[in-house]
């Protein structure tokens, strides 16, 4: 299908979880400031619409383009990703594939957890950082509209959301298996990153553990969080303090680079630590300590529970309903290629009608009927062509040519 009456098509470039690793996600992975650094010269560079979506699970730039890899040097140029690394483990889709792919995102049915609903608020997000730098015009904000109907339809028409099934849960979880008396442990939690929080309050809630202790590089917004949690906040300098006396420490700091290295655990008993940041933010000379088990968001992504086998049941029920909404988005978006043709021909019969009245002006009074009753006249014409395109998809493509040529028209002006 063609998308676009340019030479430009509609891509979605990425690298997920489906293809690459932690390490390597975290490769291509782009904070907020990459992330408008990147649209800014995309901007540059004359690309019009462009939005990027990046989590812990996938990096995705969606985006109107001549070839593909304007964006995948864009990707690479502003994160720490090689392209010969992308080339081999990232993909492109292009046009309706393109399309289909961002409704499987943004309605969780593409997540590593079935149902993850939390991707639809970082598309949210993408599109508004897009639309603040002037980057998204009708068809991409047709689409993400789209995409949010599709997905709250499907949370509050199937039950593929239900349950508590998360990466903050999973985590809960295994700690909850793999530590005795987790009630009675020391549990460090270091950065304030969104699944962090989400795992300290769920340990709350599942363990009644009060023996929480929160440390961040910004102690003002440690005390912040803790406000919200019964958890007890330490400074920066005090890391090394409360690593040995932990049991389990959960990182969640976010940093482009490691913050928790070999030289600042100095401990002679077991201790989990959970890696919920991308990029990892465990350095991997940890893993060779002896006493220290850490565990990253790959692996606790893939715990199974009957939760998500439950879920698995509804997926084609949520499928129905992501072909129904995104078959009219499509529709919609077929139709929008004969718009430019249609106000053309608007506009040169407004031109032809304006002319024959003035010319009658000068003869006799033209009575205000007249005006009306020709308005309405270019309206009908325009809408019975606007019907025939519809209903005639084979016979289009003739059709618009033959009044191009007969009235003359240039679409592009009308685009």
């Amino acid at each position: 299908m063609k998308v676009d009456s340019t030479t430009q098509h509609f891509y979605t470039i990425g690298i997920s979880y489906k293809t690459a690793d932690l390490n390597t996600r975290g490769q291509f992975s782009l904070s907020n400031e990459q992330c408008v650094s990147l649209l800014k010269e995309a901007k540059d560079k004359g690309i019009k619409e462009i939005l990027i979506n990046t989590t812990c699970n996938r990096t995705e730039i969606y985006a109107y383009a001549a070839h593909p890899y304007q964006v995948i040097k864009l990707l690479c140029a502003h994160s720490g990703g090689a392209l010969s690394v992308f080339e081999q483990l990232g993909y492109i889709l292009k046009n309706e594939a393109a399309i289909h792919h961002i409704f499987k995102v943004g309605t969780g049915l593409d997540s590593q957890i079935l149902g993850d609903f939390e991707i639809i608020g970082q598309l949210k997000q993408g599109f508004y950082r897009s639309k603040k730098l002037e980057l998204v015009n009708g068809f991409s904000e047709r689409l993400v509209n789209a995409v949010i109907q599709a997905s709250k339809r499907i949370k509050t028409e199937t039950k593929i959301s239900t349950g508590a099934t998360s990466v903050a849960f999973a985590s809960v979880q295994y700690i909850i298996q793999n530590i005795e008396a987790v009630s009675d442990k020391n549990i460090l939690l270091f950065g304030t990153g969104k699944i962090g929080r989400n795992t300290c309050e769920n340990l709350i809630k599942h363990t009644e553990n009060d023996h929480i202790v929160l440390i961040n590089r910004t102690h003002e917004k440690a005390k912040n969080i803790a406000g919200k949690f019964n958890v007890l906040v330490k400074e920066y300098g005090e890391l090394p303090t409360e690593i040995r006396k932990a049991d389990v420490m959960i990182v969640a700091t976010g940093a482009q680079l490691p913050t928790v290295a070999k030289d600042i655990i100095h401990t002679g008993k077991p201790l989990l630590i959970l890696d919920l940041s991308i990029p990892s933010n465990v350095h991997e000379n940890v893993k060779s300590l002896p006493h220290v088990k850490v565990v990253n968001l790959d692996a606790l992504s893939q715990i199974t529970n009957k939760t998500l086998e439950e879920r698995k049941k509804h997926l084609p029920h949520a499928e129905e309903i992501l072909g129904e909404i995104e078959a009219e988005f499509l529709q919609w978006l077929h139709d929008r290629q004969y718009a430019p043709t249609l106000r053309a021909l608007k506009a040169k019969l407004t031109d032809q009608q304006t002319a024959e009245i003035k010319a009658r002006e000068r003869k006799q009074n033209l009575p205000d009927e007249a005006t009306l009753v020709s308005d309405q006249m270019i309206q009908k014409i325009t809408g019975q062509l606007a019907n025939f395109l519809k209903e005639n998809p084979a016979k289009a493509s003739d059709a618009l040519s033959i009044f191009k040529d007969v009235f003359q028209l240039d679409p592009s002006h009308h685009e």
